[in-house]
């Protein structure tokens, strides 16, 4: 895999949105404030600016700024704006070429899930599954989640030892030790490039899926996909992220299963070494993940280890 350099305090940010646009304009200017105040140069992307329905301008102008953003040599590393719905419709607009010959920092996480993927397959490069300027960094932004995310991005310092905020325990679904590099992210996603050229590739690999406001009669069939297709058998081992809102909507208990339920019935027989409750996802504090990256689950401790350093220093 490549890794990208890792950012500095000065460097410029790039921010793009791939996906849906932000709530107004006001958003947009308190984005590029925030990622002032934090230290960085700011260039903002066309699509900040942009709406076409329910996604952040057309197909083709966010797939140009994602490409732009790559080809330019001020842009040091690349975060979006927010998650939504989009990133599937421009995946055959990307040029991975160019991804692959200027690797950077490139931050997301919910809908970015499917540029995740597509970009660790087609460009090889370590991406990172972290927070979003106007979804988490211009809000309530904790001094956890913006450590995590800096011990991951950044050019000093690097805990390889991934941990969640104080009070959330790591809990064990399955016991046994694996080893392999973490790739996923949203299941929505991830289930939605199986068939096309983007499926995700599980072999040898730790699978990581979070998700948020689906029922478990929703994670049930998603994660039954995953299963019939043979994807949950090839990953060495799963680490089950924060499921936000995933709850039955019926008041009535036995109208639903649980999550933890689904769970049972779906990951454990697999006997695969298995975490549940890492606060990756839609929520805060929030751990940044590197997809990419060789890492090592021992779930016999609830232990997740990075075994190499996402990003190369640059001096």
């Amino acid at each position: 895999m490549i890794k990208p350099k890792a950012l500095k305090f000065g460097d410029t940010l790039g921010v793009i949105a791939p996906a849906s646009p932000t709530s107004s304009e006001e958003n947009v200017k308190k984005a590029h404030k925030k990622l002032m105040d934090m230290g960085f140069k700011v260039k903002m992307g066309k699509s900040c600016y942009e709406r076409y329905g329910y996604l952040a301008g057309t197909d083709d102008l966010r797939a140009a700024d994602l490409n732009n953003m790559f080809r330019d040599k001020e842009v040091n590393g690349i975060i979006c704006l927010r998650g939504g719905y989009g990133t599937p419709r421009i995946l055959d607009l990307i040029d991975y070429k160019l991804i692959k010959n200027n690797p950077k920092v490139f931050i997301g996480y919910s809908d970015i899930t499917a540029l995740h993927i597509a970009i660790n397959q087609l460009s090889n490069l370590v991406t990172f599954h972290g927070p979003m300027v106007t979804s988490d960094i211009i809000g309530t932004f904790s001094e956890f989640s913006k450590d995590s995310l800096y011990n991951s991005v950044l050019y000093n310092g690097f805990n390889k030892t991934i941990k969640n905020p104080v009070g959330e325990e790591i809990k064990i679904i399955n016991g046994g030790v694996a080893e392999g590099v973490i790739i996923g992210g949203n299941l929505s996603l991830i289930v939605a490039t199986l068939g096309t050229p983007y499926e995700i590739r599980l072999k040898g690999k730790i699978l990581f899926i979070e998700e948020i406001g689906e029922e478990p009669y929703r994670i049930d069939r998603m994660l039954t996909q995953l299963r019939l297709s043979g994807k949950l058998h090839e990953a060495e081992g799963i680490i089950l992220g924060d499921f936000k809102n995933c709850i039955p909507k019926s008041p009535e208990p036995y109208d639903s299963l649980t999550l933890e339920q689904v769970i049972e019935d779906i990951i454990k027989p697999l006997n695969k070494p298995t975490l549940f409750n890492l606060k990756a996802g839609h929520c805060e504090p929030k751990v940044t993940l590197p997809f990419g990256v060789k890492a090592r689950l021992d779930a016999d401790k609830g232990k997740l280890t990075l075994l190499e350093r996402p990003v190369i220093n640059n001096g």
